[in-house]
């Protein structure tokens, strides 16, 4: 871990050259548009946003709840089907100047449950020297992957992926606190290469203190050999509590015009690395490179861009993942299937009614546990504003 930090350091130094020709570009285009003096308030502003996201659900499986825990039928009766806030986030971007800004995002939806360490998502300062260089600082998501890249309140299914979650509950993804450095490699022109490299404690978000002295590193390589095409690969290092890992992985995003009014996306995503949640379940520790997951899913969305004033297009999709939180020991694979429509009555996702079934299967079932195969329906609608 000693050594990443100087490699990561070599990093920035080496960024910084290449940004210095961006810079100079921009510094003559502001002199040939107007003089500024003083650089306190150009450009300044603030912009409100968000993202309103409410459901129903119903189990369609016996002795099943909402949350798919298997329950016995002779004890209490559970709850089968419910209505749900799922998100309520309210984000605040304020523009200083052309290179300072901040970004506060909150989920208020958290406050009808536990809301310990939770609520505030992103809190981050921006610097944007050029679009070759640009640092955030703060409580942000790292790049680690499709889900982490695209906007947080653009939502095309029912929800993120199983490894989504279980990478970001090991300190890999999700909301984290750290720096991250992040830009275009390339002039325009040229192939489109685009990195994001940082460090960060690894606790997930608000906590105060780290609770090691290893921080989490992670790098980020994404490439577009043709248009609408997207290749990128992950890797990092870091840890959670006790042991040192790492975790790495690969994706692809591709989008098709099939004629005027049809379009074809397909993601794709492979990752594997150390579950440290796991790990640090276990009283008796096994050997901390047993304790591995790993997953891959693809996600088709077929568009039809109806182009109506009140209804802008309908999305078929059905995501396929594959997931092991333990490949290595005690492997029980899941595989969720998620068929999904949606119809979209505002451009860019501002307005959208989803309708789908999430099926969840296990190699084995474990009774009286979530580690169990379920179905569930859902009705969702979602609000940008």
């Amino acid at each position: 871990m000693k050594q990443a930090l100087p490699i990561l350091i070599g990093s920035i130094i080496f960024l910084q050259g290449l940004s210095a020709y961006g810079q100079q570009k921009d510094t003559v285009k502001i002199k040939q548009d107007t003089i500024v003096s003083n650089y306190s308030t150009y450009k300044r502003s603030i912009t409100f946003s968000g993202l309103l996201q409410t459901r129903y659900i119903a189990s369609l499986s016996s002795n099943v709840d909402v949350n798919g825990a298997n329950f016995n039928a002779a004890s209490a009766s559970k709850i089968s089907n419910n209505f749900l806030l799922k998100r309520a986030r309210f984000i605040v971007t304020g523009n200083v100047n052309d290179h300072f800004s901040a970004n506060l995002m909150m989920d208020l939806a958290e406050f009808n449950g536990n809301a310990a360490n939770k609520v505030l998502d992103n809190a981050y300062i921006k610097y944007s020297l050029s679009k070759h260089f640009n640092i955030e600082a703060g409580q942000f998501r790292p790049f680690f992957g499709i889900e982490d890249a695209v906007a947080n309140d653009i939502i095309r299914t029912l929800d993120y992926s199983n490894q989504y979650y279980a990478f970001g509950a090991s300190g890999w993804q999700s909301f984290q606190v750290g720096i991250a450095i992040l830009g275009t490699i390339t002039n325009e022109g040229q192939l489109p290469l685009k990195y994001y490299v940082g460090a960060y404690n690894g606790n997930n978000r608000n906590v105060a203190n780290d609770n090691d002295n290893t921080k989490n590193f992670y790098a980020r390589l994404e490439v577009s050999p043709a248009k609408n095409l997207i290749l990128g690969i992950n890797g990092a290092s870091g840890s959670l509590g006790n042991g040192t890992g790492y975790a790495w992985g690969g994706d692809i995003q591709n989008r098709l015009d099939l004629s005027s009014k049809w379009q074809l996306t397909l993601n794709g995503e492979f990752k594997t690395g150390n579950n440290f949640a796991l790990f640090n379940t276990y009283t008796l520790k096994p050997s901390l490179s047993q304790v591995m997951m790993q997953g891959f899913y693809v996600f088709p969305i077929i568009r039809y861009n109806y182009g109506r004033k009140r209804v802008r297009a309908v999305e078929f999709s059905s995501r396929y993942e594959y997931f092991n939180q333990s490949y290595k020991l005690n492997s029980n694979p899941e595989q969720t299937i998620i068929p999904n429509v949606t119809l979209i009555f505002a451009d860019d996702f501002y307005a959208a009614l989803q309708l789908g079934v999430s099926i969840d299967m296990y190699q084995k079932d474990i009774p009286l546990t979530t580690t169990y195969t379920h179905n569930l329906a859902y009705v969702q609608f979602q609000v940008r504003f």
